[in-house]
């Protein structure tokens, strides 16, 4: 399944507020304890990492002293 980050959000949401029901646009997922939806937002997170690709990282050092 392709996770947006709605779909992260309603999952925070609801870790938030103790509850264990779900709602989406579209239909409404009831876990079965908070540790599950806990499992669920991580599982969540890492697609949305890996669906984002490579990150680069650029790093410039600059030295302006004389050299003494």
């Amino acid at each position: 399944m392709a996770y947006t980050k709605a779909h992260l959000d309603a999952v925070e949401r609801a870790i938030a507020r103790g509850e264990k029901t779900v709602r989406y646009t579209d239909r409404t997922v009831e876990y079965r304890s908070v540790d599950e939806l806990m499992r669920a937002r991580d599982l969540i997170r890492s697609e949305l990492v890996q669906s984002a690709g490579p990150r680069s990282r650029v790093v410039r050092l600059y030295h302006g002293g004389k050299g003494l």
